[in-house]
Formats: structure tokens, sequence, C-alpha cells
């Protein structure tokens, strides 16, 4: 990779996050901490407001605005094929703002990236099981109250057909055997839950903030789930 994409991928990494290291921009990009020291001065010099803070990292500066990515053939065709993955493996609300995503990339690209475009898409399919018909819109406002920490209320349905309402503090999705579920601190059982999405019947947002402050890691969490994938 030429000097000009690297600091281009760089300057695409500090978009996609609030503060990246030093030293995961040297281990991405296979280059020394002294490099991204001079790669970043480069890119300050350019006029890109970028900053730094002790313990956190590189972060460019709030309020800054970036002209338009511009997307080669490749990714824009990596983007294609994954509406596909997206409308198998999610629900209604994630495929709605996936495919606005998908639109706005669509936008951007030049007219003869368009018609190719067009034309793979009609050439894509995916062959899905019935256990794989995901029919609520949940999945997008989980996401939400997860990094908001936001307690949520619930009607659930049991695998023996009871229903029970609840209320918990919702810490992570996690995707096995075949389904979503939503990883909570259920105040009903005074303990985390393990609920499948797709047995919820309704949902809400409180707008409560969590009562527990200290949650275990999903990842820890993810140890003790019933299958290993």
């Amino acid at each position: 990779m030429n000097r000009i994409d690297r600091l281009f991928g760089i300057l695409t990494l500090l978009q996609s996050k609030k503060f990246v290291p030093g030293e995961k921009i040297a281990e991405k990009f296979r280059i020394s901490v002294r490099t991204v020291y001079r790669d970043v001065k480069a890119l300050v010099e350019q006029g890109i407001p970028v900053s730094f803070e002790p313990s956190k990292g590189y972060f460019i500066v709030q309020g800054y605005f970036l002209p338009p990515v511009a997307f080669n053939t490749e990714e824009a065709n990596a983007l294609l094929l994954m509406e596909s993955v997206v409308n198998a493996f999610t629900d209604k609300s994630i495929q709605t703002h996936y495919t606005n995503a998908l639109n706005k990339v669509k936008a951007v690209l030049r007219h003869s990236q368009k018609e190719k475009l067009e034309k793979l898409n009609q050439n894509i399919r995916l062959q899905l099981p019935p256990c794989l018909v995901n029919d609520y819109e949940y999945l997008s406002m989980i996401q939400h109250t997860i990094s908001a920490k936001t307690i949520i209320e619930f009607d659930y349905k049991n695998n023996k057909e009871e229903v029970s309402r609840r209320k918990a503090e919702p810490i992570g999705l996690v995707f096995y055997a075949m389904s979503w579920h939503l990883i909570a601190w259920c105040h009903l059982r005074n303990n985390y839950r393990d609920f499948k999405v797709s047995r919820i019947l309704k949902i809400s947002n409180t707008d409560i903030p969590f009562h527990k402050t200290d949650h275990i890691e999903v990842n820890d969490y993810m140890k003790s789930l019933p299958v290993n994938y």
C-alpha cells in the first residue's frame, strides 16, 4: 500500500470511531507507531483537525465534516452481497436501515458502477430455511437501548407458550442456534436471562437508565451458552 492510500485509510478509520489508539492504526496498516505519528502529522498539515487524547488515542475534532466517501466497484459489490445476508439474518428494522444506507452508497457511485451493480443484483440469491424468517422488528430498538443503557419492557412467550411481562437491562445481542438472542438482566428473575428475540411479542424503551452498574461482559456470558456456535 502506498502512502497516499494509507493516509486515506487512516482518515477513513478515524471517521469510523470516536478514538483510535496509535497502536491499533499501526497494527491495521502494518507500520510502526512512529510512522503513524508522521502520517497523522501529514493529515493535520492538509487541514484535517486530528487531535490526540492520552490513554484513548487519535480522533477527528467534533464538528468537522469530511467530503463524501468514494467507493470502488469491489467495495460496492461487497456491500450489495451483504444485503442478502442482512435480509436473511436480521429483522425488518435492520433491513430497512441497511437498505437506506445502501441507497446512499449507490447515490455516490458513477453511472457505469450503478449499471454493473444492478446487473449483479439480479444474479445474487440466497435460499433460506423457514426457521430464518424473522417476522419482527425489534433489533434496531434493542441496539439503541444497549448503547444508551436504558431499561426495556416487553411481553415474552416462553417455549411452553406462557406469556409474562418483563423489565430488563439489555447488555447484548448474540446470534446462535440460527436465532437472535437478547442477553439482559431481568428484573423479575433478578439475574441474567437469555431471551429469544422471535419470542418477544411487543417491546418498548422506557428511557430509564440501568439500575445495575456492574454488568457482565457479553463475551464472558457467552461462555455459558448451551452451544458453542
